[in-house]
């Protein structure tokens, strides 16, 4: 998870097993981070993989806006879509490419919710039959049917974002500024392969790569220079001639049977002697 402004800050990095959808932890990473660095987001965005009805809902009714696309699942190439049909709230109808309207028939008991009800709309089988569309759009011999779910008005709200400035930006935005994120991680941090074994380590090893990431921006962000003191020893090269180390603090170890240590040390590094 990325802020969105410039300096493209990593809130939150997660590993899952193979066998849990990326799109599952989403919603908690997004709660966490606004819990975790006191923020509010104006939008979200994501790709098609994230915008699930599930997500999309919890979004919308956070009053954030979801600029994601949704998630379409099965269906078939060249055949009409459920985003193909128009819906009209205040008639309770759909209408179909043709322009032909889809009645509704009664409510059912939703897969996803048992306690809330899934409404399927149908069209005339008389209309279907005669309608030019009918290959492109069904093959059933009562008519084309569709289902809306309790939570289907925040996906017509998300459709609606569509084809608008800020939603074509923000997916412009994810693309430069939270894809190259995961290429600069792979390349230059040795993210293509763990090192580490177990979830639990392979999520610190993610989080140590992404907090490197984060300091690299921290220090030069917007070209600008550290102002303390702590940042700028940070950002200062150890300056060494030779063998020789300068700018070091001698620190004596406590006596011990096997005699003296000195330890010498610069921003950067520890040097032991016996």
């Amino acid at each position: 998870m990325v802020d969105g402004g410039k300096a493209r800050i990593i809130l939150a990095a997660l590993v899952t097993p193979y066998e849990v959808s990326e799109n599952r932890p989403m919603l908690d990473l997004l709660w966490r981070s606004c819990f975790r660095w006191r923020i509010w987001p104006q939008h979200v965005t994501a790709d098609g993989k994230y915008g699930t009805t599930e997500n999309v809902s919890a979004i919308e009714q956070a009053n954030v806006r979801a600029f994601v696309a949704l998630h379409q699942s099965g269906g078939r190439p060249n055949i009409f879509g459920k985003e193909d049909f128009g819906y009209d709230p205040k008639e309770d109808v759909y209408v179909c490419p043709a322009g032909e309207l889809l009645q509704p028939l009664g409510k059912t008991k939703g897969e996803e919710d048992r306690e809330e009800k899934v409404t399927t709309y149908r069209a005339k089988a008389s209309s279907c039959k005669a309608c030019d569309l009918r290959a492109r759009c069904t093959s059933n011999k009562l008519g084309r049917t569709l289902r809306r779910g309790p939570f289907e008005g925040y996906l017509d709200r998300v459709r609606a974002y569509r084809g608008t400035h800020p939603y074509e930006k923000a997916l412009r935005k994810r693309q430069v500024w939270v894809e190259p994120l995961f290429a600069e991680a792979k390349d230059w941090h040795g993210m293509r392969r763990f090192r580490l074994r177990r979830l639990k380590k392979v999520n610190i090893e993610a989080l140590l790569i992404a907090s490197g990431q984060n300091v690299k921006r921290l220090l030069a962000f917007g070209g600008r220079r550290p102002k303390k003191l702590a940042q700028a020893a940070a950002l200062r090269l150890p300056s060494t001639t030779g063998h020789g180390i300068s700018r070091t603090r001698k620190h004596l170890a406590r006596r011990s049977s096997g005699g003296q240590r000195e330890y010498f040390s610069t921003p950067w590094t520890v040097f032991e002697t016996a």
